[in-house]
């Protein structure tokens, strides 16, 4: 029987915290996040190995509670003019094993009312990253194509991310991925409804978006030497 991970309680309590974004309240509220979302999503995340692993043995769905795949909910305020302590949703990424040594590609899923997306990709990647995947994408067009412009792609995912006005030093303005060598970020996401977020079906369609996602993820690898 598939399991049901998050309720309509899980985004109520992100919505109070919205409305009560504070220490106190959260600290007031504290068994709300454990029980409603921090706890279910580390299930769902422990969940998510196996299939993972068939999807690319390479990548990891890490559970643990701390440096793990889950994002802490604390914001880093240091230079935000925003200084509320707590996010608002709920993402984690799953990594590349080598991702510690290596600037590397996700999986990713978020969690957040009316705005619950899963995908993959790497986003705001370094300027030594971001050139070696825009000369992959000037030598290798089709494979490019053939990950992103697929009906099993295009179904359900859109590339995002930030771009270039115009195209980066060194690359042919004529090149027929010109658009995509503009990029800045290299991510793809498929939006969901709260009512699949908080239903038994989540985890299937998570795996489903991650397979769908799998060959970008793979092609990205492919243009920073590390193994999909």
């Amino acid at each position: 029987m598939a399991t049901r991970y998050f309720t309509p309680a899980t985004f109520k309590f992100l919505r109070d915290l919205k409305a009560n974004n504070s220490r106190p309240w959260f600290s007031a509220n504290k068994t709300r996040y454990e029980e409603n979302l921090r706890q279910p999503f580390l299930q769902l995340i422990a969940d998510l190995q196996a299939p993972l692993a068939k999807i690319s043995p390479h990548f990891v769905a890490d559970p643990r509670s701390q440096g793990g795949s889950m994002f802490r909910i604390h914001r880093d305020t240091r230079f935000a003019n925003d200084k509320t302590p707590y996010k608002t949703w709920s993402g984690a990424r799953l990594f590349h094993e080598r991702s510690r040594q290596l600037e590397a590609p996700v999986f990713y899923m978020h969690f957040q009312q009316g705005d619950c997306f899963c995908g993959g990709g790497i986003w705001h990647p370094q300027s030594e990253t971001l050139r070696r995947i825009r000369e992959f994408l000037a030598d290798n067009p089709a494979a490019w194509k053939k990950a992103t412009r697929s009906k099993a792609f295009a179904a359900h995912f859109a590339l995002g991310g930030a771009c270039l006005t115009r195209p980066p030093r060194g690359f042919d303005a004529g090149h027929e991925l010109i658009e995509d060598i503009k990029r800045k970020d290299f991510v793809a996401s498929a939006p969901f409804s709260d009512a699949i977020a908080t239903s038994s079906e989540l985890k299937a369609l998570l795996v489903d978006r991650f397979k769908r996602v799998a060959p970008m993820v793979d092609y990205l690898c492919a243009g920073l030497d590390l193994e999909f």
